[in-house]
């Protein structure tokens, strides 16, 4: 079977970059022929800090990538991840008064709405915008009405944009490796396009990953990404806390917890096992304690990146699905019905998960690149008509 040319992928977030050179056969199956992974020289605080550091970096790794695989890449798809973006939703209407909903007065709300963004933001771009809400004559619907007849129509989009200085230097520092962007892609977006795809009954849901140093939270509303937050602490606060409670040190803290010896069913008199004490004295500290404290912290971190956080308060509803990875090098599985458990609050239906694997995301990143998202939605340019043609309109329109 024919295989298509190998296609270059780069994600760019506060930790590293990471190149991935995929080939896709006719019946679109990836293959991950290169990965690299490298620090993200240049990357801080969500933006790119240092122009010429980043550059080096990714255009010394591109010319590796060519090098080992013997092609030349012509264009690449960037994934950002947590990267200074941001988000907004507007909605705009039409009178209708019994008339019939045209595909042009759909365009002319979405464009218009693009407008004021552009004006309101005139210092940030446009990255996604999605199709969120419907509604005729005060009604939901799920799709656009387009051929039905009403009183009153509005639309809710939600934008997703970045700081133009950020999309002036990427688009920059890919020109200068001889490089052009076939799209630019958040990452939470993909994995979102993911999810709805494989739980095709499910449109409206949240997502939250808890790293070891960070978590990020992001909310998908009749699949749109209407919200996204990154909070710089994850998982590593409960073998901190621990630590500090306990007074061992950090490494051991974490040798007794991948033990997987502790539950709620644990003993209240049993005690941490003496060869944890490496050149230091026995003290007599409780599984319990230990498990207690982490069970503590856990609940903490539910109600403060999500039941109480004010910026996802208007999005949560009486039955919220939540999809909840936790991605942590040190595999407390442990605590694994800990997180369920506190997560589940307000009827919150809680499905763990692994993260996406990269075959599964790149997959969804070229369905993206090649037909587009049922409700991301395109705004349309409309071309100036000459003084002729526009006197013609108005004598014939």
């Amino acid at each position: 079977m024919q295989t298509k040319t190998p296609t270059l992928y780069i994600e760019i977030n506060n930790l590293e970059y990471i190149f991935f050179v995929g080939k896709e056969d006719a019946n679109s199956n990836i293959k991950i022929i290169y990965k690299c992974n490298v620090p993200s020289k240049g990357i801080e605080n969500d933006r790119i800090s240092d122009f010429e550091l980043a550059l080096n970096t990714i255009k010394k790794n591109i010319y590796l990538a060519e090098k080992e695989l013997n092609f030349i890449f012509k264009e690449t798809i960037v994934i950002i991840n947590k990267f200074n973006h941001s988000f907004i939703n507007l909605s705009g209407f039409k009178k209708l008064n019994g008339s019939q909903i045209l595909k042009e007065n759909i365009t002319y709300i979405l464009n218009s709405l693009k407008s004021n963004i552009n004006e309101i933001e005139d210092k940030k771009k446009i990255l996604h915008i999605f199709n969120s809400k419907f509604f005729l004559d005060k009604k939901e619907v799920t799709n656009l009405p387009i051929g039905l007849y009403g009183e009153f129509y509005s639309q809710e989009l939600s934008f997703c944009l970045i700081n133009n200085n950020d999309y002036k230097n990427l688009k920059n520092i890919f020109e200068k490796c001889n490089l052009k962007i076939k799209k630019i892609f958040l990452k939470s977006f993909v994995e979102g396009s993911y999810i709805s795809n494989v739980y095709l009954k499910i449109d409206t849901f949240f997502k939250v990953k808890i790293n070891e140093n960070d978590t990020q939270i992001y909310y998908f509303e009749n699949d749109s990404l209407k919200f996204e937050q990154n909070f710089n602490f994850g998982s590593d606060l409960i073998v901190k806390d621990i630590s500090k409670v306990t007074s061992l040190k950090i490494d051991v803290v974490k040798k007794i917890i991948s033990q997987n010896q502790l539950n709620n069913k644990t003993s209240p008199d049993e005690l941490i096992e003496k060869n944890f004490f490496e050149n230091e004295n026995f003290r007599k500290i409780k599984k319990k304690l230990i498990f207690e404290i982490a069970v503590s912290r856990i609940q903490e971190l539910a109600e403060v990146i999500f039941f109480k956080n004010i910026n996802f308060v208007k999005f949560l509803k009486n039955k919220n699905s939540l999809f909840l990875e936790i991605n942590d090098k040190n595999n407390f599985k442990c605590f694994d019905e800990s997180y369920r458990l506190f997560f589940s609050k307000n009827d919150t239906d809680v499905k763990l998960t692994d993260s996406v694997k990269i075959e599964d995301l790149l997959y969804s990143v070229n369905k993206l690149v090649h037909f587009g998202w049922k409700k991301e939605a395109v705004p349309v340019i409309q071309t100036k008509k000459s003084i002729i043609a526009r006197f013609f309109d108005t004598l014939f329109g």
